[in-house]
């Protein structure tokens, strides 16, 4: 049973992996464009606004790539760095637990994320079709892995 599981887990990773992508897309798209909700604030960041935007801008672009299985390693990183420095920089002012200082979400993603950093894309991954039809085309460099 375990080696049907571990035939498996290559799948449940990338699974894993769009999940969590679109969701941290959707915390991106909240905060920039209002969609599919407002953001808690009720207001979009105004472009370039510090720290807002920057992070929407991480979320968003990071979980497409994330989503996608593009450079998912490095967006992963990128994507767990912010959720820590937005769990510490809010939420732990707040109280010693995620559950008593809302930073759930936040604890959740840094953790999700930096789990793909070192498990990487998966099955399903963009990145992979891109790298096998670059090295199939003969074409020079190394492709990076998702």
């Amino acid at each position: 049973m375990l080696t049907s599981l571990e035939r498996l887990s290559p799948w449940a990773i990338g699974v894993f992996r769009i999940v969590v992508g679109f969701l941290f897309f959707c915390h991106g798209t909240s905060t920039l464009f209002a969609w599919p909700v407002a953001p808690y604030s009720g207001q979009t960041a105004d472009f370039g606004a510090w720290p807002s935007w920057w992070a929407a801008a991480i979320q968003f672009v990071g979980g497409l790539l994330i989503m996608l299985g593009v450079g998912t390693r490095v967006a992963a990183l990128i994507g767990s760095g912010s959720m820590a420095v937005a769990y510490f920089w809010k939420h732990q002012g707040d109280g010693l637990l995620p559950i008593q200082n809302e930073g759930d979400s936040a604890a959740l993603f840094c953790w999700a994320l930096l789990l793909l950093v070192f498990v990487g894309a998966g099955q399903l991954a963009l990145g992979s079709v891109l790298s096998r039809k670059g090295s199939a085309s003969g074409e020079a460099g190394v492709a990076e892995p998702a």
